[in-house]
Formats: structure tokens, sequence, C-alpha cells
């Protein structure tokens, strides 16, 4: 290996340990167009062999190519990078590849999504939700807050108010414990609830 690629060598070393086993690096020697380093070879490249540039549409001019999607031969799916290596007058005379092998993540992320989906069959559970007082309340002032622009801890008294007020609208105050649950979700007390609804009450009477 040429001099001016011999320390890339170790800082291929050094990535591919660190890494280790999801990182090969494989350095090209320009000139030679030959693979001339390997650390951690899990694409079962030999050394010596052609670079084969036009993969990834090598320009003399470019820095850092990617990153980009390959294949192994295993057919694994690797996320790669490639820096071209200059000497001291800036010409290129290498490029150090980084092949990550992210086969290993997708199928976690398989995993996950399937997990935590959920068929999308656009209804609930009739039976399962019907009185659930929990949901509808929750539901409700995740809409609630979004249309009125605010947060819930950031929310003013009068805001407060205005919600209740809309949840009693609703319906959700008609189940069991249901206002203890708002008064938890709201961040006020059951007196402060039972307050507002006496107060719309009242104001509904008068008119």
């Amino acid at each position: 290996m040429k001099p001016g690629l011999r320390n890339y060598a170790e800082i291929a070393n050094a990535i591919s340990a660190l890494f280790r086993p999801y990182i090969e690096v494989v350095i090209h020697d320009l000139e030679t167009e030959q693979v001339v380093h390997i650390a951690n070879n899990f694409s079962k490249r030999e050394l010596g062999e052609p670079s084969l540039l036009h993969e990834i549409d090598f320009n003399p001019n470019d820095r850092i190519i990617g990153p980009y999607e390959k294949v192994n031969w295993d057919g694994k799916r690797l996320k790669s990078i490639s820096v071209v290596i200059r000497d001291d007058s800036d010409k290129a005379t290498g490029i150090m590849c980084l092949n990550a092998d992210v086969s290993h993540f997708h199928i976690a992320k398989q995993a996950f999504d399937a997990l935590i989906a959920v068929p999308d069959n656009g209804e609930k559970p009739e039976v399962l939700f019907k009185e659930d007082w929990h949901e509808r309340i929750n539901e409700f002032v995740n809409a609630w807050v979004i249309e009125h622009g605010v947060i819930i801890q950031q929310m003013t008294g009068a805001q407060r108010k205005a919600l209740v007020y809309a949840l009693e609208d609703s319906g959700a105050f008609s189940g069991k414990h249901s206002t203890a649950y708002a008064s938890r979700v709201l961040g006020l007390s059951r007196a402060t609830i039972y307050n507002y609804l006496k107060q719309k009450k009242q104001q509904t009477s008068s008119e």
C-alpha cells in the first residue's frame, strides 16, 4: 500500500473496531483502481480486485459521496458513504468507503411496526368503547386544545372553564367518576369543576 494511504488504513481499522460488526471500511487506490485495504470484511471483497468506482458515480472533484444504498452478496441492505482521500496538493489519490450493515435495524423496525400497528378499519369495537368515558374525554380534550392552539399545562382559568363547559355539552360527565378523571386531566379540583358546571347551569337557566 502506498504511504499516502497507509495512515488511512489505521483509521479504517479504528472505525471498524468501534462499530464492529456493523461497519466495513474499504480503501481504494485511485491510481490502480484496486482495493488495497479492507477492515471487518463482510462484503467478501479481496485485496487487489477492481474498485468498480462506476458503481458510486465517482467524480475526481468529489470529496464526500453519499450516503447511498447498496445490497450485499447475501441480500442484506447496506448504507454506505465514501470519502475521497487527497494528498498535500489536493490531488485525489484514494477513496475510503464505509459500509454499514443496517439489515438488523430494518428487522427491528419491522418488529416494532408490527407490535404497535392497529388494524385500520376506521371503527373502534362498539362494545369496548360504548361506555368508555376515559376515551371520550381524552379524545375531546385533545381535539379541543388543538383547535384552540393551547397546551393544557399553560391554559388560563378562563380557558379551563370554557373546556369544562365544552365537555359538559359533549356529555363527557355522564359516566361514573368521569368528573374525577377530568379533574386530573385538566389540573383542576373536583370542587372547581362542580362550581363551573353549577355556573353553566345557572347561565342556561337565566337565558
